[in-house]
This record gives structure tokens, sequence and C-alpha cells, in this order.
């Protein structure tokens, strides 16, 4: 990973049409952004959308980062958001995914959704859960972020974040049927 200073001055140099920069800022992000679009949609297909269009948006966007988070963090908000974005769309009008003789796998792209995998019983715990719980407890506590990093990203109050994230887990656990898990 790069220190956030020099992702700073990528995404500067982006926001000036340096497109190398734009790829460097990728390379660094995208299996991140993928993996938490990934857990938040909980569909290949529909995280590697959201990815597409995290990174566009940055693209389109990048001079309107004001530094006053990491790019990484401002990347993950967008992404989060884009997720969101995604399933209120999904809800409104249900699409079919095209039969697999007509879209032949990826292999690289199987092995990132292998490392990126759950176990399905707790894949379908999270889709399970509402979209906001769903997130904070993705960002917490599958990717490891702080409470004021997941805060930051979901653009909440910390105690917020705590809220989501101690309700996420209770319906977890009620899903799992592990009810003594706090």
């Amino acid at each position: 990973m790069t220190a956030p200073s020099h992702d700073a001055e990528l995404l500067a140099r982006v926001a000036k049409g340096d497109h190398e920069a734009f790829t460097d800022i990728m390379r660094t992000h995208e299996n991140r952004v993928f993996s938490v679009s990934l857990r938040i949609m909980g569909d290949r297909e529909k995280a590697l959308d959201a990815t597409q269009e995290t990174f566009l948006t940055a693209f389109r966007k990048a001079h309107q980062f004001q530094g006053k988070a990491a790019v990484g963090t401002w990347l993950y908000r967008i992404a989060v958001n884009t997720c969101y974005d995604q399933l209120r769309k999904q809800k409104r009008r249900p699409a079919e995914p095209l039969p697999d003789h007509l879209d032949p796998a990826d292999q690289s792209a199987l092995d990132a959704v292998e490392a990126a995998g759950l176990r399905p019983g707790l894949r379908e715990a999270l889709d399970s859960l509402p979209p906001e719980f769903r997130a904070a407890v993705v960002l917490s506590d599958v990717e490891g972020m702080s409470l004021p990093e997941t805060a930051e990203v979901l653009g909440v109050p910390v105690g917020t974040v705590k809220s989501r994230v101690f309700r996420g887990r209770r319906l977890l656990a009620k899903h799992l049927g592990n009810q003594t898990a706090t």
C-alpha cells in the first residue's frame, strides 16, 4: 500500500488529467474496493460493476478531493455509496444474469473472488442485513477498519457506527443461530 501523501499527490495529478497517475491509484486500491463491493453486493458481477463505477466516479471527481481524509478512505466511501445506489436500483428492477455459456469465467477474477470469499452461511447472513448494517459490519469486522475509519467512510458519527455494528452483529448471530454473540 502506498503512503497517503503519495496517493494525494497522485490524485492531484489525476485532477490535471494524468491517466498514468490514475492507473497507479487503481492498482493500489482496486483489490480492497472490489472486496468491499463484493461483500456489500454479495454477487461477483454486481461487485465488479460497483468497482468499475467507483473508479469512474473517482476519476470524474478527482478535482473535488479536498484532502480531509486519505485517498483510500475517500475511495471506499465512493464504493459504499455506489453499492447503496446499485442496491436501491436493483430493488426497482431485478435483472437476470447472462447464461454462463455467454459469459465465460475469467480465471483471474475467480481467484480474486475466492480470496475475498466468505463461507456460504455467513454470505447469506450478511445478505440478510439491511445495507447500512451490512456496510458497517463489512468495513469494521471483515475489512478490519477501525471504528473512526469506518465512520469516515460511511460519513456518519462513530456512535452511529458502533450502533450499526452492534445491531448488525446481533442480526448475524440470530441468523446464524448463535444467540449468545454480542
